[in-house]
C-alpha cells in the first residue's frame, strides 16, 4: 500500500476518539454546541454507509465539574466518584445529540481486562458488532468507576486503538487539542516541523512524542504513538487531528492539516492482533542477536536464544520478547511457565525432556503465537565483516 491518504467516505468502519478538553470546559461543563456539531458529522458519515464508533473521554472531567471538585490531581476514589456522576451525564448528552439525526446511541464501558483476556475480548467485540449491525453508534469509555491504577488503560488513545483492532476498523481518528505530529513539541521548539504523512512508526517517530498536556487529559503524544503502533500493525490507518474547530470530521474531509499514519501492508491475523495489542505482558524474555535475526525471518523463539527471563508468567500468558539492549522486538504466548522456562534458557530444544522430565514444545514461543512489534536487528554482510574486523 502506498503512503497516500484516502477520503473518509472510502472507509468501511471508523473509530473516533474524542479528548476530554474538547467535550468539557473546566468552568462551564459540557460544550453542547461542539457536541451537536460532531454528531452532525457522524450522521453524515453514517448516511454514506459507514459504521462509526466513538471512544469518548470526558466522564471524569464532566463529573468533577458537576461536583465542583477543586483543580489539580484527584485521588483514585475521587476520580471514580467523578466518573460515576460524569458517565450518566455524558451518556445522556451523546444520546440526546445523536437522536436529533435519528441515531440511537449505545453505551459500552470497558476495563483493561475486557480486552486483555481473550474470552472477555470476544464477548465485548460481539456486543459492539451487534450494535453496529442494528445501526446504533457505540459510545465507548473506560469504566473508571471500577478500574484501579494497576488495571487501567490510563488513557483513551490506546483504548481506542484496541477498539479499532477488535472491531476490524480500517480508520482510527484521534481528535484532541493538537493538529498532528511534529518533529518536536511546537510550543518548545519554534523549528519543529509538522509531519503530514507517516509511512511507518519508526524509533525516530517514537522519539518525537511528548508528554501529557492538561489535567483534563491523561493522554499526550506518547500515548497517541502507542495507539498508532497497535492500530497500524493491524492494518488500520490512523489520523491525529485537532478537534478545536466545530465539525472536525468535515474539516478533515475538506483537507485541514492533520497527520496520517499508513497502515501495515501486511496486517496480522485476528489472533496476532490481540497478542500485539496487549498492554501488560506478564513477563519479558531477553534474547541474543542470533535469536533477533531468527525472529526477523519469521522463525520461532527457541530456548537456546533466550538469555534472561523476568516476571512470573504461566503457559499461554503474553510475554514481551526484548533485545539485550532493552528494545521490545515482539510479543507472543509463552509455551512454558516462568519457572520451567528459566530451567531451559540457553539450552538446545533436544535437551528439554531431560531437564523438565517431559517432552514439551521445542519453541519457547512458537511463531504461530508470535507477532513482531518492532523491527528485529538483522545483520548485513557488511555488519558481519565489521564485526570480524573488530574481533
Amino acid at each position: 500500500m502506498t503512503a497516500a491518504r484516502r477520503p473518509l467516505a472510502s472507509h468501511r468502519r471508523i473509530v473516533i476518539k474524542i479528548g476530554s478538553a474538547l467535550l468539557v470546559d473546566r468552568k462551564t461543563g459540557l460544550r453542547a454546541q461542539w457536541l451537536d456539531a460532531i454528531c452532525a458529522d457522524i450522521a453524515a458519515l453514517k448516511g454514506k454507509g459507514i459504521n462509526v464508533l466513538v471512544v469518548s473521554s470526558g466522564a471524569i472531567a464532566m463529573g468533577r465539574t458537576v461536583l465542583d471538585l477543586p483543580a489539580g490531581a484527584l485521588k483514585l476514589e475521587e476520580s471514580q466518584a467523578a466518573a460515576a456522576v460524569g458517565q450518566i451525564a455524558l451518556a445522556r448528552a451523546w444520546s440526546e445529540s445523536l437522536s436529533r439525526d435519528g441515531i440511537v446511541a449505545g453505551q459500552i464501558l470497558l476495563t483493561l481486562g475486557d480486552t486483555e483476556e481473550r474470552r472477555r475480548y470476544l464477548n465485548a467485540r460481539a456486543t459492539i458488532n451487534q450494535l453496529l449491525k442494528i445501526g446504533a453508534v457505540p459510545i465507548i469509555n473506560e469504566n473508571d468507576t471500577v478500574a484501579t491504577t494497576e488495571i487501567r488503560y490510563g488513557d483513551n488513545d490506546r483504548l481506542a486503538a484496541r477498539v479499532a483492532t477488535m472491531t476490524s476498523a480500517d480508520l482510527l481518528i484521534l481528535l484532541s487539542d493538537i493538529d498532528g505530529l511534529y518533529t518536536a513539541p511546537p510550543h518548545l521548539d519554534p523549528e519543529a516541523r509538522f509531519l503530514d504523512i507517516i509511512p511507518a512508526i519508526t524509533p525516530e517517530i517514537e522519539a518525537m512524542a511528548g508528554g501529557a498536556a492538561s489535567e483534563l487529559s491523561r493522554g499526550g503524544m506518547r500515548t497517541k504513538i502507542d495507539a498508532g503502533k497497535i492500530a497500524t500493525g493491524a492494518g488500520c490507518s490512523m489520523i491525529i487531528a485537532s478537534g478545536k474547530t466545530e465539525h472536525p470530521l468535515r474539516a478533515i474531509e475538506e483537507g485541514v492539516r492533520s497527520s496520517w499514519f499508513a497502515p501495515s501492508g501486511t496486517p496480522v491475523t485476528a489472533r496476532k492482533t490481540w497478542i500485539a495489542g496487549q498492554l501488560q505482558p506478564a513477563g519479558e524474555l531477553f534474547v541474543d542477536e542470533g535469536a533477533e535475526n531468527a525472529l526477523g525471518t519469521g522463525k520461532s523463539l527457541l530456548p537456546a536464544g533466550v538469555r534472561r527471563i523476568e516476571g512470573n508468567f504461566h503457559r499461554g500468558d503474553t510475554v514481551a520478547i526484548v533485545g539485550m539492549d532493552g528494545r521490545e522486538i515482539a510479543r507472543g504466548l509463552a509455551s512454558y511457565d516462568a519457572e520451567e522456562a528459566r530451567q531451559i534458557i540457553g539450552r538446545k530444544s533436544g535437551e528439554i525432556e531431560a531437564i523438565l522430565g517431559y517432552a514439551g514444545r521445542a519453541a519457547m514461543v512458537h511463531r504461530d503465537d508470535l507477532v513482531m512489534t518492532a523491527s528485529a536487528r538483522r545483520k548485513t554482510k557488511k555488519d558481519l565483516k565489521e564485526d570480524a574486523a573488530h574481533a
